[in-house]
């Protein structure tokens, strides 16, 4: 029954990185964002599109390991592997 404990291990993991990750990646972002638009007030507008599409992005690759990780904690394809083992 290690597998499950290893999986419920890699779960958490994959979401809590992958939640460090795009909270930092959308801080550094969305300073350089506001240093950027201090800088050229006239191009805000268009940076603001690019932002939102960034942070559309960042938080999509977020969602799809969490899903993956809940695939894993929910229906576990590695469990399969316990039956097959030579005892």
């Amino acid at each position: 029954m290690e597998i499950i404990s290893f999986v419920a291990l890699a779960s958490g993991l994959m979401i809590g990185l992958g939640a460090i990750g795009a909270c930092i990646g959308i801080g550094m972002m969305g300073g350089k964002y506001l240093e950027s638009a201090a800088r050229q007030p006239e191009l805000m507008g268009e940076l603001q599109v690019k932002m939102f599409l960034l942070v559309g992005l960042i938080d999509a690759a977020f969602i799809i390991g969490t899903g993956i990780a809940l695939w894993f904690a929910t229906a576990n394809p590695f469990l399969g592997q316990i039956a097959n083992l030579p005892k």
